[in-house]
C-alpha cells in the first residue's frame, strides 16, 4: 500500500466520521449501531495515522517502508494512556 491510497483512505473515513457526527448534532444523537460504527472509523483513522508513521520512520532510516503493518487496535488505541 502506497502512501496515496492511505491518504485516500484517511480522506473516506474523515468523510464518513464528519456525516456521522453532523448527524449526531442535528438529531441530537445517534444509534446504538451509528456510535459504534464512528468508534470503528475513529480506530480505523488511528491505525492509517499510525501505518503512515511508521512508513515515514522505516523510510527516514533507509528500510523499506513497505514493511509497515497496521497494528491492532488495542496497541495502536493504547498510545493515548
Amino acid at each position: 500500500m502506497a502512501d496515496q491510497d492511505i491518504f485516500d483512505d484517511i480522506d473516506g473515513l474523515i468523510t464518513e466520521e464528519r456525516a456521522l457526527r453532523a448527524r449526531s448534532t442535528a438529531e441530537l444523537s445517534l444509534s446504538a449501531e451509528e456510535h459504534s460504527r464512528l468508534r470503528e472509523v475513529e480506530v480505523q483513522l488511528d491505525q492509517c495515522w499510525d501505518l503512515l508513521r511508521q512508513r515515514r520512520a522505516l523510510s527516514e532510516y533507509g528500510d523499506d517502508p513497505s514493511e509497515a503493518r497496521v497494528r491492532p487496535a488495542d496497541e495502536v488505541e493504547g498510545y493515548r494512556s
